[in-house]
């Protein structure tokens, strides 16, 4: 935790104590209480955590009852108020555990997979006073359980021992507190009926009792005492306890009050508003039904856990640590009190037997010692008895039946022991007796080693006393001799001491003397010369003064030197560096192939150079083989010699000889045919040895052609790339400058952004708590009229009273006045405003430099591309849009249109109707075709007169060009000729036009269908790649290893597919609940209908000539393109428009059109010059926007939604705003449809800031999706099945002792990121956000997504190898081929996962050479040092060919990359966040064509 963070929980903690010692004081009446305003725990609390003091003052006192209709402030008396602060107080306290707790989780987090953990519980001892109060019943509530789950683990391990070793044993019954249990937790048990008290409004302790009394009674566990009504007894295990039951209703609500509770959100510190945001501000999850508002404000209700009861909380926590306790292995530790008065050297011997009475360990005693206490496994008792052991027993490989018969041989009884499976089970005493005998061994051989030592030690002792004897009598000879020596030695010296002593006696005194005078000399002298030092002193002092600032002065000049240099030295290498990349690039794009190949070839040698080592060790292996078979032949050629001359010497049978012979010449013929054989695997083996070396040196030789044509391709690549490097070096220098001033003013308005949604935030509760102090205190008070209308007296009516939060000095001065004073000083306001306007000047101000800076970038891209004619791009646009319109319109008509038949037709023919049914059916079925036919008729109609208008535009322009050369040609001789040239010279021009229109769409068709192709034959490529790579695994494989991949291959195929076909079915069942939701809408009408036609057909008879009138078409007035409404109706419209609408209602219209209807409405106000109704209007819709987007804040849909609107109606109010720089992409249609009367630029503002948070909400959004999923689905998921095997060296697949269901974080794979990717991209692109916008979002994921993997790759060691860099490098291809295969990839998105590209391909290069050296240098340019140092220090071996990077060598990278400039951050930000930029998008669509669905129910919309 940081420093900044430690010293906020330092304030929190002190708070919550100042918290404690505010005193509330009871007024007389006893209903009601204040806090003194001199109260400096109040005031302290207040001022550590940020919080207004008169509102928790007034909060702390008093409490709000919401209704249905109206609100009231109620006062709470003393003891209310005291409990409310408590409770606070206690709230705080949680919230900061929390708070702390999860921080201490997230850094302790990893992520690996957690197989197992080791916890260390603390449970409560069981508590017995003179009062025992709710504390103590939870106490021993949890004693109770925790007992019981001891009983049942000790009892049952202790008997499950023998009955797995299968020892004979019978079954020993304990004693179970379950009903004691079920009278606390049971149903309408003690704690059932507190909670059933505390919700009764006037509930007492008193009349819980009763309850208890009159429930349990008959309870063996529960009794009532004799002299008490409002206490009662309960017997646990060890004891009986009696509890007081005042307070137990007012500690188990423990209320914590939402007043309160806002108050602290609005906290100025951060981390106070987080603790109360992070967990009450989350939304429901999103429901598949349409939520209806109630007309009147609903009261909010309070949160969730605040209506817990503290002993609902505890139960539900015991029975979370049970299911953990019941899920692990747990191991006890039993602490016994010796005395009950702490006092030393005191042992209570009753009470310890108590103690040990209620903990069960008498009970365990009992069993063990009714069994086998001791117990050895078969080894650990061999190894500790072995000494008891006969040589003979130790030669046994068995050791169990070695120990069998030692037990046999040692212990005469057999009950004595009993064997078990694993292990020996003894009687109590038979370990004790085995360890006499071991002892006794021990001590006969330690007696015989002792008698030994002491002899040698006695010997050792003799030799030294001879020797120092000897010793001392040379040391007393040689004493004496010195002794006398000495005697002369000092006679001598006594007399030359005396002479000494006169002479210096003498000298002393002349010295005094001497020493006397040259002290007076030397103090005089020191005077004089400290003088001449001083001022020596100072003036060399002054010259030091004058050194040290004429220097500073000059290496101030040299570093704003320096520092320009350095700034114009990183923009000329950043150049340089950018060139170098592309140049890599198109290397890196060139010889990939090659790689590829050299790759292959070099796996190929390895595994013959690896068959030739196997083949050669099978060949000395089979050459030994043959010299041990000559050996033994040998010998016993030379036996049987020495046999038969045996034989010869006493026998001269000729029998025996001859077989002797016999035998000899058969055993010559095998040893050459030995020999033979040897010469035959000898010649095999050379031969095959020489067909490797030929092969390999076939695939050198092949190897170094491919390198030689790869450097030959990357120096023409480098010749072409240095041509054009010049060209573009000033041009790309000043863009980039460009975009990074443009990139740090939008991060800065942007982060001004944020401050100011949390400051409105602080605004609304101050505008709350002024709205109560003016409805509920009496005395004079401003009118709320006033206020609005020196609102709407503002020239910036865009800017709400919450803005005024981003000025300092106002926020200051409303605190210091007041909130009553300040909303009454008109003064105040107008000085407010005065600061806002000025905000909004140079809001405006930047805005038209960043629209400057656009326009800039468009006309350099525009730049690049051919011209096009203005003509051919008006032919294009409408082409494009009357088609659109045209398929669109087509469809939706064709399925309501089928839709509706059906439905008719099952419910006409279904039904037993009668025959005026049917008639109205056929009546309903000739108005539907008639309808058809009349829509029919009026498309044809409006396509006929848009080409007539086209082309009475297209021939007036072509008039006004052929006029100055009609003038010219007026006076000539043959004017009908010329006339005629020029009509045959423009059908000519407009055939040409249409043949190239033609030729570009079918070369655009082409283009699209090769690249199509192209797709198609890489993705069929890598398909193959894949199988041959999945075959060439399975074929090494063993046959069983073969059938377990096939399986495995299976189960995912099989998977994949089920994924599929969920996505299948949830898109069938959204479709399905959309049909039959038209379906009930068509059924409401054909009701209608056939009710209609009832009236009509009784009319009809009368009356048969009206019956056809349906049919008759009216002719309508031209739509202008605007929606009016009236003033009372906004509510209406903003309600259904905005906050009731779902993505899902409006996906199969036009996109954004609750954008396109509210311009429109707009356009009226504008048109009808009703300033106030453009206001009401825009204030509202952006208000309800916020509200929509607040109370959906986890929602990406909802939020994709609402940016594609709030985004069109930005563009639809620049587009027609009748500025210049807008109306270039107009038609003359929309041009008239510009507003004439207000200028919304301020408001064009607004929605921009609007715009922005909430790209910056759908950020924070997609990132917490998509965040879990990036490790595994980058790192951990084998996406190649080839690597799927291959581990680096010390890192073997872990077996896990828990089960895995595949629904953790391991599922993820890249299909499933790639999947939800693709579903982003796909809701945004369904809602009609624009292009450039969706780019930005997928470029922001993307950074996110390379971060994580980043910061994952250089913390563990574990995935720092070859195969994870081929897999890493084999994802980011999957990516970038998203991004391509959905046209993303020129969004700078592919840009961001440069980082990780580049580590999976230093993972993967050679790294042993100063020459490899350098190419990681050149390779690794988007990593720092300290990052690429950090990868080769954790790289680690794939297999034993491999070995790990030298000291030397990153060394040597370090040395080569010491001249960069890098940050010195090792791990990437991964909140970093992108300015967001908005362009102006134009929309094609003409306002009069837009078709509003009569399903929105705006019916009181008029068109005009």
């Amino acid at each position: 935790i940081k420093d900044s963070s430690q010293n906020s929980i330092f304030k929190i903690i002190a708070s919550i104590l100042h918290l404690g010692n505010v005193e509330i004081c009871s007024e007389r009446d006893g209903e009601s209480c204040h806090i003194s305003r001199d109260d400096l725990h109040l005031k302290h609390f207040c001022k550590l955590l940020g919080v207004e003091l008169q509102q928790m003052e007034h909060w702390l006192c008093h409490r709000k009852l919401v209704t249905a209709s109206e609100t009231y402030v109620k006062s709470m008396s003393s003891k209310q108020a005291t409990n409310a602060r408590d409770a606070l107080a206690k709230h705080i306290y949680a919230r900061m555990f929390d708070w702390i707790v999860e921080h201490i989780n997230r850094a302790l987090q990893t992520s690996s997979k957690q197989h197992s953990f080791i916890g260390v519980l603390d449970i409560y001892g069981f508590e017995t006073f003179e009062m025992n109060s709710f504390e103590q019943f939870c106490i021993n509530y949890a004693n109770e359980k925790l007992q019981q789950q001891f009983n049942s683990h000790v009892f049952k391990l202790e008997q499950e021992e023998y009955m797995k070793e299968q020892i004979p044993w019978t079954l020993i019954d304990f004693y179970d507190n379950q009903p004691c249990i079920d009278l606390i937790e049971a149903r309408l048990g003690v704690l059932d009926l507190l909670d059933e008290e505390c919700k009764v409004p006037k509930g007492t302790d008193q009349n819980w009792a009763q309850k208890l009394y009159k429930q349990h009674s008959g309870s063996a566990h529960f009794k009532k005492p004799r002299m008490s009504n409002t206490s009662f007894i309960i017997i646990h295990f060890a004891d009986k306890v009696e509890y007081q039951c005042e307070g137990f209703l007012e500690k188990n609500r423990d209320t914590v009050y939402e007043e309160q509770i806002n108050i602290l959100k609005a906290s100025e510190f951060q981390l106070v508003a987080d603790l109360f945001h992070e967990k009450e501000d989350r939304t429901p999850s999103k429901s598949s039904r349409v939520n209806v508002r109630a007309m009147k404000q609903t009261p909010k209700t309070p949160n969730r856990e605040h209506r817990k009861t503290v002993g609902h909380q505890f139960r539900s926590s015991l029975h979370l640590l049970m299911e953990t306790l019941n899920a692990t292995t747990p191991h006890y530790v039993r602490c016994i009190k010796p005395n009950d008065f702490k006092e030393a050297f005191s042992f209570d011997s009753r009470r310890a037997v108590q103690q040990l009475r209620a903990c069960g360990v008498l009970e365990t005693i009992r069993i063990s010692a009714a069994g086998y206490p001791s117990r050895w496994t078969y080894p650990d008792f061999f190894s500790r008895y072995r000494v008891l052991m006969r040589k003979s027993d130790m030669a046994i490989a068995d050791k169990k039946l070695v120990c069998k018969n030692l037990l046999e041989t040692l212990i005469m009884e057999p009950d004595m022991f009993q064997f078990g499976k694993n292990k020996i089970f003894f009687r109590a005493g038979q370990v004790a007796y085995l360890e006499k005998l071991r002892a006794d061994k021990f001590r006969s051989a330690c007696i015989k080693i002792q008698k030994t030592v002491r002899g040698w030690l006695q010997r050792i002792k003799y030799h030294k006393i001879r020797k120092s004897v000897i010793n001392l009598q040379r040391y007393g000879r040689g004493y004496l001799a010195r002794r006398y020596a000495e005697h002369l030695r000092l006679t001598r010296a006594a007399i030359f001491c005396q002479k000494q002593y006169r002479m210096v006696r003498d000298r002393h005194a002349y010295l005094r003397v001497r020493q006397a005078v040259i002290t007076i000399q030397a103090y005089t002298r020191g005077m004089f010369t400290r003088r001449i030092y001083w001022e020596f002193l100072l003036h060399h002092k002054a010259m030091i003064i004058q050194k040290t600032v004429r220097g500073w002065l000059e290496r101030k000049k040299f570093r704003r030197a320096r520092n320009a240099a350095v700034i114009i030295q990183c923009a000329h290498r950043r150049v340089l560096a950018k060139r170098q990349l592309k140049q890599l690039k198109i290397e890196a794009r060139s010889a990939e192939h090659l790689k590829k190949l050299t790759i292959g070839m070099e796996n190929k040698i390895v595994q013959l150079q690896r068959k030739m080592d196997d083949q050669t060790k099978e060949f000395k292996a089979q050459n030994e083989q043959l010299l041990m078979a000559k050996a033994d032949l040998g010998l016993e050629v030379t036996k049987l010699q020495k046999e038969l001359a045996q034989v010869r010497s006493q026998q001269g049978d000729g029998s025996q000889l001859t077989s002797l012979k016999d035998e000899l010449e058969k055993l010559r013929v095998e040893l050459q045919e030995a020999y033979a054989q040897r010469k035959i695997l000898e010649e095999e083996h050379n031969s095959e040895k020489l067909g490797l070396k030929q092969r390999m040196e076939e695939l050198e030789r092949e190897n170094s052609m491919l390198k030689n044509e790869k450097d030959e391709m990357n120096q023409r690549i480098l010749q072409y790339t240095k041509a054009n490097e010049d060209q573009e070096s000033s041009a790309s220098q000043r863009e980039v400058c460009l975009q990074t001033e443009l990139d740090e003013e939008r991060q800065r308005y942007q982060n001004l952004l944020k401050e100011f949604s949390r400051l409105e935030q602080r605004y609304d509760n101050l505008k709350e708590d002024v709205s109560l102090n003016n409805k509920f205190h009496p005395g004079h008070r401003r009118n709320p009229s006033n206020q609005s209308s020196l609102e709407s007296e503002s020239n910036y009516p865009s800017v709400s009273m919450s803005e005024v939060g981003d000025t300092e000095d106002s926020i200051q001065q409303v605190e210091e006045m007041g909130v009553e004073k300040a909303a009454m000083d008109i003064s105040l306001f107008m000085k407010l405003q005065k600061r806002v306007r000025e905000l909004e000047q140079e809001r405006k101000r930047l805005q038209i430099r960043l629209d400057r800076m656009e326009e800039l970038a468009k006309l350099k891209g525009t730049e690049s591309r051919s011209p096009t004619s203005e003509e051919e791009s008006a032919d294009l646009a409408y082409n494009s849009l009357k088609r659109q319109e045209l398929e669109s319109e087509n469809k939706k008509l064709k399925n309501d249109l089928n839709v509706m038949q059906k439905t008719i037709a099952d419910h006409a023919f279904q039904s037993n109707s009668s025959n005026e049914l049917h008639d109205g059916y056929n009546l309903l079925l000739s108005q539907l075709k008639a309808a058809n036919e009349e829509l029919e008729a009026r498309k044809e109609e409006v396509l006929i007169l848009r080409t007539q208008i086209i082309s009475s535009a297209q021939q007036q322009e072509k008039n006004n060009r052929t006029e100055s050369y009609d003038a010219d040609l007026k006076d000539s001789k043959q004017p009908m000729d010329k006339e005629e040239a020029l009509k045959a010279y423009h059908g000519l021009f407009e055939s040409k036009k249409l043949l190239e229109a033609q030729l570009q769409s079918q070369l655009r068709q082409h283009k699209d269908e090769l690249e199509a192709l192209h797709s198609q034959i890489e993705m069929l490529k890598d398909d193959i790649q894949k199988k041959q790579e999945i075959l060439n695994y399975t074929i090494s494989l063993s046959p069983e290893a073969q059938v377990e991949y096939s399986i495995q291959q299976e189960i995912t195929r099989l998977t994949n597919d089920n994924l599929d076909l969920k996505e299948l079915v949830e898109k069938l069942e959204k479709n399905e609940r959309k049909l039959k939701k038209q379906l009930r809408i068509y059924m409401k009408k054909v009701q209608e209908l056939e009710v209609s036609q009832a009236a009509a057909a009784q009319d009809s008879r009368a009356r048969p000539e009206l019956s056809r009138q349906v049919t008759v078409q009216r002719k309508e007035k031209d739509f202008e393109g605007m929606l009016e409404y009236c003033k009372e109706d906004e509510a209406l419209l903003v309600k259904t428009l905005i906050t009731d609408i779902r993505p899902s209602a409006v996906s199969a219209t036009v996109p954004c059109l609750p954008a396109y209807v509210l311009f429109m409405c707009i356009r009226h106000a504008d048109y009808i010059n009703d300033d106030q109704k453009v206001e009401s209007l825009l204030t509202s819709t952006i208000n309800a926007i916020k509200k929509v987007l607040k109370k959906n804040n986890e929602d990406f849909e909802m939020m994709s939604f609402w940016l594609a609107n709030t985004s069109r109606l930005l563009h639809c109010l620049k587009q027609y705003s009748g500025d210049e720089a807008f109306m270039t992409q107009n038609t003359t249609k929309q041009n008239e449809h510009c507003l004439k009367n207000f200028d919304l630029a301020e408001y064009r503002q607004v929605l921009n800031d609007l715009s922005v948070q909430i790209y910056q909400q759908l950020i924070k959004v997609a990132e917490d999706i998509i965040q879990p999923m990036i490790v595994s689905a980058m790192l951990e998921s084998e996406s190649i099945p080839s690597l799927a095997g291959v581990k680096p060296m010390g890192y073997r697949n872990r077996s896990s002792s828990m089960d895995n269901d595949g629904t953790g974080p391991s599922s993820y794979t890249l299909e499933t990121l790639i999947r939800q990717l693709g579903q982003f991209h796909s809701i945004m692109r369904d809602h009609g956000l624009d292009p450039e916008v969706v780019g930005q979002v997928i470029r922001q994921l993307f950074h996110c997504i390379n971060a994580v993997t980043l910061n994952n790759l250089l913390l563990r060691k574990d995935v720092c190898s070859w195969s994870t860099g081929m897999q890493l490098r084999y994802n980011t291809s999957q990516m970038e081929e998203w991004l391509r295969g959905n046209n993303l990839y020129q969004s700078k998105a592919a840009g961001s996962l440069e980082p990780i590209i580049q580590a999976a391909q230093l993972l993967q290069v050679k790294k042993k050479t100063s020459q490899d050296a350098e190419a990681i240098c050149s390779l690794c340019t988007a990593l720092t040092m300290q990052q690429i140092v950090k990868i080769l220090n954790l790289y680690t071996p794939l297999n034993e060919f491999e070995e790990r990077v030298t000291v030397s060598f990153i060394r040597i990278i370090q040395n080569r990359l010491q001249e960069r400039n890098d940050p010195p951050h090792l791990l990437v930000e991964t909140k970093r966040t992108f300015p967001v930029l908005f362009p102006y998008a134009p929309s094609a669509l003409s306002l009069e064509m837009l078709h509003i669905p009569a399903s929105l129910g705006l019916d009181f919309l008029n068109r005009v």
